[in-house]
Parts: C-alpha cells; sequence; structure tokens
C-alpha cells in the first residue's frame, strides 16, 4: 500500500474554507486510490477542524524546528509528500528531501498566495496589479518553493497562465486541480419563489471576505435597501470578530449570522448571494456553493475568475458598486433572469468540476511522475539550485532554532 505524508499549515476545516474542502477532496481521492494517508501539522486544535479518522486518515501532531520530524519521517518513508502550502515546503522540505529523497514532494498551493498579496496592497493603494507588486517577497519564495517541488497542483487555470507566461514556471511542474466535486450531487433546490433574501458568505479571517462585507455594508447594502427596503442580507461565516458583530443591524436587514453548520441550506434558501470580492486569488468556494444550490451570484472579475470559462454563467460579474446593486435588484425581482442564471449555474459542476474527470487524471499524472522521477527531477535545474542554496540556508537557521530551543530549556530546568 503507498502511503502520502501530508504536511498540513492547518488542519482542514471543510465546513469554515474553501481551503478546508479542497484539501478534504484530496485526502479523500488518495484515500479511495488505496493509499494509506497520514495528515501531520503542527498548528493549534481547531474547534471546527474534521475528525480526520471519520475518513480513514491518521493525525500527527508536528513540531516545528525539531529534528523528531527527520527521525518520524526517516521511518516513514513516504512515497508521496505533500506540502499544504507552500510555507510548509519551506519548513519542512529540506528534511524531507535528506531523510527520503525518493518521496515524490507536492505542494498543494491552494491559491496563490503571492498573487493575493499583490492584489489586496495594489487595492489600498488604488493602482493597478502591475510588476512592482506582483515581484513581492512572498512571489519569490513562493515560485522557488514551487520549483523545488516535483509538482505544483494548481486551483485555476489563470494562476497556471500568471506562473507559465509571467515568471516562466515549466508547465512540467503544475497540474491543474480545481475543486473536485460529484456531479451527481444534487441537494434540494428551491424555486424562485420558494427563496427569500440575500446571502453572503466566508470565513472572516480570510481578508478578501472582511473587506467584502465592509464594502457591502458601506456601499452595497445601502443602494440595494433603497430598493427593497423588505429585503435581508443574511452574512454567515466562521470566526467572526467583535468587529463584524457589531455590523448587525435588524433595522437595515443587515443581518450578521456568523457560522453556518450547513453552507449548502443557507446557500440553498437565499434567492441570490452576493460576492463583492475587491482583491484575493485561486477559486471562490462560496461561488462553487452557489452554483451547486443553483443560486445566481452576482461577484466581480476576480470573485468569477477561473470559474465558468466560455460556459453560460450563473454569475453576473461587475466591479462597479452602483452597477453590482442593480444587476442585485435586477436578479431578486426578475424571475426570467434568475432562472436562466440558476440554470447556468446548474451546469457548471459536471461541466467544470467534476471528480470523475480530474480525479483520475492527477492520480495518473503522480505515477507517470513516480516512475519517471530521477529524469523528472534532472529536466528540473533551476529547482535542484534552489535547494542546494536552501539546504545551505533554511536548513541551517533550522538547526539554530533548535539549538537555541534546547538551551532556553535546559537553562530554566536549571532554575
Amino acid at each position: 500500500m503507498p502511503t502520502l505524508f501530508v504536511i498540513g499549515y492547518v488542519w482542514p476545516e471543510p465546513n469554515s474554507s474553501a481551503a478546508g474542502s479542497r484539501m478534504v477532496q484530496l485526502l479523500r481521492l488518495f484515500k479511495d486510490a488505496g493509499y494509506r494517508i497520514i495528515y501531520g501539522s503542527a498548528a493549534e486544535p481547531s474547534q471546527h477542524a474534521i475528525e480526520l479518522s471519520s475518513i480513514g486518515v491518521e493525525a500527527v501532531t508536528l513540531v516545528l524546528n525539531c529534528s523528531s520530524f527527520d527521525d518520524y519521517i526517516r521511518h516513514l518513508q513516504p512515497d508521496v509528500v505533500m506540502f499544504d502550502r507552500f510555507m510548509m515546503e519551506e519548513q519542512f522540505g529540506w528534511r524531507v528531501e535528506t531523510h527520503c529523497p525518493n518521496a515524490l514532494r507536492v505542494l498543494d498551493s491552494e491559491d496563490l498566495h503571492s498573487l493575493r498579496h499583490a492584489r489586496h496592497v495594489a487595492f489600498k493603494a488604488g493602482e493597478p496589479v502591475s510588476n512592482q507588486y506582483l515581484h513581492n517577497e512572498l512571489a519569490k519564495r513562493e515560485v522557488a518553493a514551487i520549483l523545488r517541488c516535483d509538482l505544483s497542483l494548481m486551483i485555476s487555470e489563470a494562476e497556471i497562465a500568471l506562473l507559465t507566461n509571467h515568471f516562466k514556471v515549466e508547465s512540467a511542474l503544475l497540474h491543474y486541480t480545481p475543486f473536485m466535486l460529484d456531479a451527481d450531487q444534487h441537494p434540494d433546490v428551491l424555486t424562485f419563489a420558494q427563496r427569500q433574501h440575500f446571502v453572503s458568505i466566508g470565513n472572516f479571517r480570510h481578508a478578501p471576505n472582511w473587506d467584502a462585507v465592509l464594502y457591502l455594508k458601506e456601499s452595497i447594502w445601502p443602494l440595494i435597501r433603497a430598493r427593497l427596503p423588505d429585503a435581508q442580507l443574511h452574512i454567515y461565516g466562521a470566526y467572526p470578530p467583535p468587529k463584524a458583530t457589531l455590523l448587525h443591524n435588524e433595522r437595515q436587514g443587515f443581518l450578521v449570522k456568523g457560522w453556518a453548520e450547513n453552507a449548502l441550506a443557507v446557500v440553498g434558501n437565499a434567492r441570490v448571494l452576493l460576492a463583492p470580492l475587491r482583491f484575493g486569488a485561486g477559486l471562490k468556494g462560496k461561488l462553487i456553493d452557489a452554483a451547486l444550490c443553483h443560486t445566481p451570484a452576482v461577484t466581480t472579475t476576480i470573485g468569477a475568475e477561473g470559474l465558468y470559462a466560455e460556459l453560460p454563467s450563473g454569475l453576473v460579474v461587475t466591479d462597479e458598486p452602483q452597477a453590482f446593486a442593480q444587476a442585485a435588484v435586477n436578479l431578486y425581482t426578475d424571475a426570467g433572469q434568475w432562472q436562466k442564471h440558476s440554470n447556468n449555474a446548474a451546469q457548471l459542476i459536471a461541466s467544470r468540476f467534476n471528480a470523475a474527470q480530474h480525479g483520475p487524471c492527477l492520480l495518473e499524472r503522480i505515477e507517470t511522475l513516480k516512475a519517471g522521477l530521477d529524469q523528472h527531477r534532472l529536466d528540473n535545474f533551476h529547482g535542484a539550485m534552489l535547494r542546494h542554496h536552501r539546504l545551505k540556508s533554511t536548513q541551517y537557521m533550522a538547526q539554530w532554532i533548535e539549538a537555541k530551543n534546547k538551551l532556553k530549556a535546559s537553562d530554566e530546568n536549571q532554575n
């Protein structure tokens, strides 16, 4: 039985974030393919994390900057090691290469963190995203991690295009792996007349989501409410901070409801989903949920990125608040327009995010790489160069931190 060892940035929360949902999809894919799976993380326990044993995955707690990891992975000798986000490759990649050099090293990027950061900084500066913003420190670290790995899983075709065309990453190092969903999944779908109110949903710890809530409160919802005085906006999301709950205002119909036990239920009961995302990257899980529920949505260019491609869209896309509010009102009041977008949304999962299509493709790519790993690494000279220098810097930094921690512990014991 082959072994997959996943090094997680956090413990997966499929009901809190798109990243958590995507990770669980990957775990289930490899489990169904006959892999033994161990998921390790140095993160603190989370109240919304999935019980990994419920999906047949072993959990192990890791310690940062500690040689205990070396002993563990030397004994485990996994066939595939997957780093959850580039920061985990930075932290553990050199240890994996040293102690199990024959393991296939896979980076699950979730989204391009550097692109999200570039868009955020450019947005705050009121400027377009130019090379000045794209070539940030995170980009240098993230692209370096991609080059050091044997394969990186990319959730969006737009991000693959950016990496290959702009940063000149070889396509042989990338694999398109979007959300992988059951195309036969059919939650109960309500009609236009059975639904009411608007919904917005997203983890409050994710900066683009918090900005979207503020944007709705300050610029968009007042315009909608002026046209639809009886409508309500229900805002859901994990980990709402006090500054978010303070926005709750029943008189204005702006209702901050926090954690949603069942995201599909709240999205499926709403008539229209609002996602005015002004920066971000990757695919937006809230808009995938809207498609699953056949719920039309209004979003921005960034929100729509990577979703419908050439398909008829279940979204209305605009980046201007007046137009956004008008589109929301039109969808909410026009049953014909609503039904057209709902029908389009209903086609998205089977056409673009079908697990039966993407899952086998990824597994085949993994097996092909495992069979030709030596040549694949010879072809990736830039990655070999970066790994060489990383071993001379990151390794020594980690060992210095470990030695300092041991010295500190020894001093405390003596005192």
